[in-house]
């Protein structure tokens, strides 16, 4: 019985869930502002570039936290902070994953990437560009992101209010001292980026 009544809440929580993306509203000012942890659960940061001219050669990094100041009245007063934990990385190739962690990202040295933003500029409703300096081991550099404000909404799943974004952009290997390796050569400079975020209103 236990396992009947289980499937039917989960059956009935993800009938719910297109009606409530449907009511979710995307303007900014109909949102909570205040201060916003992120939710890693439901958080990602993918990578790609291109291997060998042929395809997209996609990872990840697993383990991300930071904050979020929304001024849901002035977005582009808004403030982020975001450090990725570099040991997460993950590629399809575990042998290229081990790698990676060696050179060029050097783990052992420098666990932790960040991104924090310096200018927010609102291009429309529901987007936006973030602008902030990137640093990946002793390299900081300003890297600009285009970003989509996807709603605010009291989470279905529990865990209180919720805001959420997708972020898109680009960097190059060499600018961050990330080319240092036997591979280089087969893969693209140009790196993409995209974020999916999940931002939890801090308590208290």
């Amino acid at each position: 019985m236990r396992r009947i009544a289980t499937a039917v809440i989960s059956f009935g929580v993800a009938a719910c869930l297109p009606v409530l993306a449907q009511n979710v509203s995307t303007d900014p000012a109909k949102a909570q502002g205040g201060i916003y942890t992120i939710d890693a659960g439901h958080t990602q940061v993918l990578f790609s570039a291109l291997h060998l001219g042929l395809t997209d050669y996609f990872g990840r990094f697993d383990r991300i936290s930071g904050t979020l100041n929304f001024d849901a009245a002035r977005p582009e007063h808004s403030a982020v902070s975001i450090t990725i934990d570099t040991t997460s990385i993950d590629v399809p190739s575990a042998r290229l994953t081990d790698q990676l962690k060696a050179a060029p990202f050097d783990v052992q040295h420098y666990p932790t990437a960040s991104f924090k933003s310096t200018a927010i500029t609102r291009t429309g409703p529901d987007s936006g560009q973030i602008t902030g300096m990137l640093t990946i081991k002793k390299v900081s550099r300003p890297v600009t992101l285009d970003v989509i404000f996807k709603g605010g909404e009291n989470n279905a799943m529990g865990g209180g209010y919720a805001l959420g974004f997708r972020a898109t952009g680009s960097i190059k290997r060499s600018d961050f001292d990330l080319n240092s390796t036997v591979w280089s050569p087969y893969v693209s400079d140009d790196v993409n980026l995209i974020i999916s975020a999940m931002f939890d209103q801090r308590k208290g």
